[in-house]
Protein backbone atom coordinates (compact mmCIF):
# COMPACT_ATOMS: atom_id res chain seq x y z
CA UNK A 1 0.00 0.00 0.00
CA UNK A 2 1.34 3.56 -0.48
CA UNK A 3 1.62 6.01 2.11
CA UNK A 4 0.25 9.33 0.76
CA UNK A 5 2.14 12.17 2.36
CA UNK A 6 2.54 15.85 2.39
CA UNK A 7 5.94 17.85 3.23
CA UNK A 8 4.85 21.69 5.29
CA UNK A 9 8.43 23.35 5.06
CA UNK A 10 8.67 27.34 4.32
CA UNK A 11 12.22 26.59 2.79
CA UNK A 12 11.17 26.02 -0.80
CA UNK A 13 14.77 24.19 -1.42
CA UNK A 14 14.24 21.91 2.22
CA UNK A 15 10.36 21.44 1.18
CA UNK A 16 12.09 20.23 -2.64
CA UNK A 17 14.84 18.41 -1.08
CA UNK A 18 12.65 15.81 1.19
CA UNK A 19 9.98 15.21 -1.51
CA UNK A 20 12.97 14.08 -3.86
CA UNK A 21 14.59 12.05 -1.37
CA UNK A 22 11.20 10.21 0.06
CA UNK A 23 9.82 10.12 -3.12
CA UNK A 24 12.53 7.68 -4.52
CA UNK A 25 10.60 4.87 -1.96
CA UNK A 26 8.42 3.18 -3.59
CA UNK A 27 5.70 3.08 -1.03
CA UNK A 28 5.86 6.63 -0.06
CA UNK A 29 3.91 8.77 -2.73
CA UNK A 30 4.72 12.98 -2.00
CA UNK A 31 1.17 14.09 -2.60
CA UNK A 32 1.37 17.95 -1.56
CA UNK A 33 3.98 20.44 -0.73
CA UNK A 34 3.36 23.35 1.09
CA UNK A 35 4.71 26.53 2.45
CA UNK A 36 2.82 27.41 5.33
CA UNK A 37 0.85 26.47 8.33
CA UNK A 38 -2.39 27.92 7.51
CA UNK A 39 -2.28 25.62 3.96
CA UNK A 40 -1.52 22.24 5.85
CA UNK A 41 -5.69 21.01 6.75
CA UNK A 42 -6.92 22.02 3.47
CA UNK A 43 -4.30 20.08 1.55
CA UNK A 44 -4.38 17.25 3.47
CA UNK A 45 -8.51 17.04 3.14
CA UNK A 46 -7.93 17.61 -0.57
CA UNK A 47 -5.28 14.80 -1.38
CA UNK A 48 -6.33 12.51 1.22
CA UNK A 49 -2.94 12.13 3.21
CA UNK A 50 -1.44 9.95 5.41
CA UNK A 51 1.00 11.58 7.14
CA UNK A 52 1.82 14.91 6.83
CA UNK A 53 5.78 16.09 8.04
CA UNK A 54 5.91 19.53 9.44
CA UNK A 55 8.27 22.15 10.29
CA UNK A 56 7.86 23.94 13.62
CA UNK A 57 8.41 27.58 12.64
CA UNK A 58 6.54 28.15 9.57
CA UNK A 59 4.30 31.23 8.55
CA UNK A 60 0.92 31.76 9.79
CA UNK A 61 0.02 28.46 12.08
CA UNK A 62 3.03 26.76 13.48
CA UNK A 63 4.26 23.15 12.87
CA UNK A 64 3.51 22.23 16.81
CA UNK A 65 -0.41 23.93 16.46
CA UNK A 66 -0.80 22.00 12.93
CA UNK A 67 -0.16 18.68 14.70
CA UNK A 68 -2.88 19.79 17.08
CA UNK A 69 -5.66 20.68 14.49
CA UNK A 70 -4.50 17.37 12.86
CA UNK A 71 -5.24 14.95 15.83
CA UNK A 72 -8.20 13.03 15.10
CA UNK A 73 -8.41 13.48 11.25
CA UNK A 74 -6.73 10.70 10.10
CA UNK A 75 -3.75 12.29 8.85
CA UNK A 76 -1.10 11.72 11.25
CA UNK A 77 1.95 14.34 11.42
CA UNK A 78 5.74 13.94 11.66
CA UNK A 79 7.39 17.02 13.13
CA UNK A 80 10.75 17.43 11.23
CA UNK A 81 12.38 19.87 12.14
CA UNK A 82 16.06 22.13 12.24
CA UNK A 83 15.42 23.29 16.24
CA UNK A 84 15.87 20.31 17.89
CA UNK A 85 14.87 21.59 21.20
CA UNK A 86 13.23 19.49 24.14
CA UNK A 87 10.74 22.11 25.21
CA UNK A 88 9.41 21.47 21.17
CA UNK A 89 9.33 17.63 21.49
CA UNK A 90 7.23 17.83 24.28
CA UNK A 91 4.88 20.46 23.25
CA UNK A 92 4.81 18.86 19.58
CA UNK A 93 3.58 15.26 21.14
CA UNK A 94 1.70 16.83 23.72
CA UNK A 95 -0.51 18.55 20.69
CA UNK A 96 -0.80 14.89 18.94
CA UNK A 97 1.81 15.05 16.78
CA UNK A 98 3.17 10.98 16.48
CA UNK A 99 7.00 11.70 15.55
CA UNK A 100 9.55 14.23 16.04
CA UNK A 101 12.66 14.07 14.43
CA UNK A 102 15.91 16.69 13.51
CA UNK A 103 16.40 17.54 9.75
CA UNK A 104 19.70 16.13 9.49
CA UNK A 105 18.23 12.72 10.38
CA UNK A 106 19.42 10.08 7.07
CA UNK A 107 16.88 9.61 4.32
CA UNK A 108 16.42 6.20 5.00
CA UNK A 109 15.68 7.10 8.29
CA UNK A 110 13.34 9.27 7.91
CA UNK A 111 11.82 7.11 5.55
CA UNK A 112 11.40 4.45 7.95
CA UNK A 113 9.76 7.25 10.37
CA UNK A 114 7.01 7.95 8.01
CA UNK A 115 6.33 4.22 7.67
CA UNK A 116 6.22 3.83 11.36
CA UNK A 117 4.04 6.84 12.03
CA UNK A 118 1.59 5.56 9.45
CA UNK A 119 1.51 2.61 11.77
CA UNK A 120 0.68 3.79 14.48
CA UNK A 121 3.57 4.18 16.29
CA UNK A 122 5.73 6.89 17.84
CA UNK A 123 8.83 8.20 16.75
CA UNK A 124 11.32 9.96 18.70
CA UNK A 125 14.72 11.47 17.83
CA UNK A 126 16.73 9.10 20.87
CA UNK A 127 19.24 12.03 21.77
CA UNK A 128 16.00 14.56 22.17
CA UNK A 129 14.20 12.48 24.42
CA UNK A 130 17.15 11.53 26.66
CA UNK A 131 17.28 15.77 26.74
CA UNK A 132 13.42 16.12 27.43
CA UNK A 133 13.50 13.80 30.33
CA UNK A 134 16.27 15.50 32.11
CA UNK A 135 15.29 19.21 31.22
CA UNK A 136 12.15 18.62 33.27
CA UNK A 137 8.63 20.58 32.29
CA UNK A 138 7.67 23.85 30.60
CA UNK A 139 7.66 26.24 33.62
CA UNK A 140 5.25 28.82 32.07
CA UNK A 141 1.76 29.35 32.01
CA UNK A 142 0.25 29.90 28.79
CA UNK A 143 -0.58 32.94 29.71
CA UNK A 144 3.01 33.63 30.61
CA UNK A 145 4.58 32.21 27.24
CA UNK A 146 2.26 34.36 24.89
CA UNK A 147 3.14 37.38 26.38
CA UNK A 148 6.69 36.87 26.49
CA UNK A 149 6.06 35.33 22.82
CA UNK A 150 4.83 39.09 22.04
CA UNK A 151 7.82 40.26 23.63
CA UNK A 152 10.06 39.16 21.59
CA UNK A 153 8.90 41.48 19.39
CA UNK A 154 10.12 44.58 21.42
CA UNK A 155 6.95 45.66 21.83
CA UNK A 156 6.31 47.72 25.41
CA UNK A 157 3.88 46.77 27.98
CA UNK A 158 1.27 48.67 26.94
CA UNK A 159 1.79 47.54 23.25
CA UNK A 160 1.26 43.66 24.45
CA UNK A 161 -1.62 44.91 26.55
CA UNK A 162 -3.74 46.26 23.59
CA UNK A 163 -2.81 43.08 21.40
CA UNK A 164 -3.74 40.48 23.91
CA UNK A 165 -6.24 42.58 25.08
CA UNK A 166 -5.05 42.74 28.83
CA UNK A 167 -4.52 45.45 31.58
CA UNK A 168 -0.80 47.06 31.41
CA UNK A 169 -0.90 45.41 34.99
CA UNK A 170 -1.82 42.12 34.22
CA UNK A 171 0.67 42.16 31.01
CA UNK A 172 4.36 43.29 33.99
CA UNK A 173 2.77 40.36 36.10
CA UNK A 174 2.63 37.88 33.81
CA UNK A 175 6.22 39.13 32.20
CA UNK A 176 7.64 39.25 36.13
CA UNK A 177 6.42 35.72 36.51
CA UNK A 178 8.12 34.51 33.57
CA UNK A 179 11.31 36.07 34.48
CA UNK A 180 11.20 34.81 37.94
CA UNK A 181 10.46 30.98 36.47
CA UNK A 182 13.74 31.50 34.04
CA UNK A 183 15.92 32.79 36.26
CA UNK A 184 16.87 35.64 34.54
CA UNK A 185 16.53 39.37 35.27
CA UNK A 186 14.50 41.04 32.50
CA UNK A 187 11.86 39.98 29.77
CA UNK A 188 14.49 39.87 26.28
CA UNK A 189 16.28 37.74 28.76
CA UNK A 190 13.38 35.74 29.85
CA UNK A 191 12.24 35.28 26.20
CA UNK A 192 15.40 34.06 25.18
CA UNK A 193 15.80 31.70 27.24
CA UNK A 194 12.40 30.41 26.67
CA UNK A 195 12.70 30.50 23.00
CA UNK A 196 16.48 28.60 23.52
CA UNK A 197 14.32 26.00 25.47
CA UNK A 198 11.42 25.60 22.98
CA UNK A 199 8.91 27.04 25.58
CA UNK A 200 6.98 29.33 23.09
Amino acid sequence: MTIRVLVADDQDLVRGALAALLGLERDLEVVAEVGTGDAVLPAVREHRVDVALLDIEMPGMDGIAVAGQLAGTGCRSLVVTTFGRPGYLRRAMDAGASGFVVKDTPAGQLAEAVRRVHAGLRVVDPMLAAESLTSGHNPLTAREREVLGAALTGASAAEIATRLHLSEGTVRNHLSGAIGKTGTRNRAAAASVARENGWL
